[in-house]
């Protein structure tokens, strides 16, 4: 009997067994596929983005009774007034360039502020300073971006920028830029910082041994080590500064114009898209498809901008043991 009992036990033991890799292999299997959905899903709703912007923009350039819409003529006509007299005009450049007259000012603004920022936290700040610095900055992360359109329309332009010079309207480029600079600012910080931290300790310590000074180990060591990652945060904040729409749409201004005058009022694409659908032109008119046209060329930007990125990171990644 006591052959058999432990027989019938090992039995039960190795049915338990299979039924427990059954389970754990079912489970991997539901896994797997839960996981292989999911990322399906965001390739799919990135494929129903692009394929809606481009289905719109073919309307647009095709729409009965406005052949003289090309996308030659779109792309490279200097005028855009499609809400504006009996001709309207559809010339992408002054969008464009009201876009990258804003980004270029945020640029100017939050990328050596938030390098040296980053460079501060870094290497000098104590942990303490550190720990408060970077409260603050995550706090001026989630401050709502239509708060700092008001910013800039009742403090930047005002009390900054018409004090300095009488040619600054209410609506101006450089206000928007500014505002849109604090808004990228703990981008550029953050991810600054978190690069410059992760150059391994044993390159500081070498560079010491040298004899090179902090502020010699700070520029000739750890930026240079950590470059691949500041270029990276410039690059997403540059994109997350030419999407902004809010800060835009109120402090630049309405005026689509070709300009390089950061005191003028400009129109960006996203401010153009924002009036369109606030009920300015008819639903399905020319001019309600002409914003799936901008929004196709705003995308096509960023994508230009972060193809780059992921060549320049692939070109100056460093890579530590």
């Amino acid at each position: 009997m006591t052959a058999v009992a432990a027989r019938n036990a090992a039995e039960i033991s190795q049915r338990g067994r299979l039924r427990h890799v059954g389970i754990r292999q079912c489970t991997e299997g539901i896994i797997e596929w839960s996981l292989w959905g999911l990322t399906m899903l965001s390739v799919l709703t990135t494929v129903a983005i692009i394929a809606v912007l481009v289905w719109e923009s073919t309307g647009f350039f095709t729409m009965a009774g406005h052949d003289d819409v090309t996308v030659w003529s779109f792309l490279t006509g200097t005028t855009w007034s499609p809400l504006l007299g009996a001709e309207p005009a559809f010339g992408i450049l002054p969008l464009v360039t009201g876009t990258l007259l804003v980004t270029a000012i945020a640029g100017a603004f939050a990328i050596p502020v938030g390098l040296l920022t980053a460079v501060y936290l870094s290497e000098y700040a104590s942990p303490s300073t550190r720990g408060w610095l970077k409260s603050a900055l995550e706090i001026l992360a989630g401050v709502p971006t239509v708060v700092y359109g008001f910013f800039a329309l009742t403090f930047i332009t005002p009390y900054l920028l018409q004090p300095l010079s009488e040619s600054f309207g209410t609506y101006n480029a450089m206000g928007a830029g500014i505002a849109v600079g604090i808004m990228i600012l703990p981008i550029v910080c953050s991810l600054s910082e978190d690069s410059l931290r992760a150059v391994p300790q044993s390159l500081r310590d070498g560079a010491y041994a040298l004899g090179s000074t902090k502020f010699d180990v700070t520029a000739k060591v750890v930026v240079p080590a950590g470059l691949s990652g500041v270029i990276a945060a410039f690059l997403l904040a540059l994109t997350r500064a030419i999407g902004e729409t809010m800060i835009v749409a109120l402090a630049a201004g309405g005026l689509a114009q070709l300009t390089a005058n950061p005191s003028q009022q400009v129109q960006t694409m996203t401010a153009y898209m924002v009036q369109i659908f606030l009920g300015d032109a008819p639903a399905n008119g020319i001019e309600y498809r002409s914003s799936y046209a901008v929004a196709m060329t705003l995308f096509a930007l960023t994508f230009a901008m972060t193809w780059a990125g992921a060549i320049v990171l692939k070109r100056y990644r460093e890579e530590y043991e």
